[in-house]
């Protein structure tokens, strides 16, 4: 976590005046409250992995706004692909459409995972390697915090 990390992390308190935002990416939890104008900062901890889970979508997209999250190592050819901002995932283009993929399909580099929802902007997720989908750690519709675990990719070498 970078200081622009952290003062997109300050700008959404103030944005949507939030009393209180906590976020844990990489091991590293970082909670503001407005109240007092805290920060705190924890250690690195070992966090675990979200069961996988499936569902349906939103409508219009902007192909501008940052496009991958960052893939963590988790394990000897897999990797975690993490959201890069705070939204509402969707897995498939529109409702009712099939979802962007599936566990056991086959990816390319900047291929779409997902749309994130942040602001009222549609911002697509896509892949940093070629691999296949191994694990689905969102449900569709939900909220994803900065550095939530998205998807596990078995890595092609």
């Amino acid at each position: 976590m970078n200081l622009d990390d952290i003062r997109q992390i300050l700008a959404l308190v103030e944005e949507h005046d939030l009393a209180e935002l906590e976020i844990e990416r990489d091991g590293l939890k970082v909670r503001v409250r407005k109240a007092g104008r805290e920060v705190s900062w924890t250690p690195p901890a070992v966090a675990m992995a979200a069961p996988p889970v499936t569902g349906g979508a939103p409508t219009a997209v902007n192909r501008h706004e940052p496009a991958a999250g960052p893939i963590e190592p988790a394990g000897l050819d897999l990797a975690v692909i993490k959201s890069p901002i705070v939204g509402t995932l969707y897995r498939a283009p529109e409702p009712g459409a099939r979802n962007f993929v599936e566990v056991g399909d086959t990816v390319k580099k900047g291929q779409v995972l997902c749309i994130i929802e942040a602001m009222k902007l549609m911002n697509e997720i896509e892949s940093e390697a070629d691999g296949e989908i191994t694990a689905v750690h969102v449900e569709n519709g939900r909220p994803v915090q900065f550095g939530d675990r998205l998807f596990t990719l078995r890595v092609n070498a």
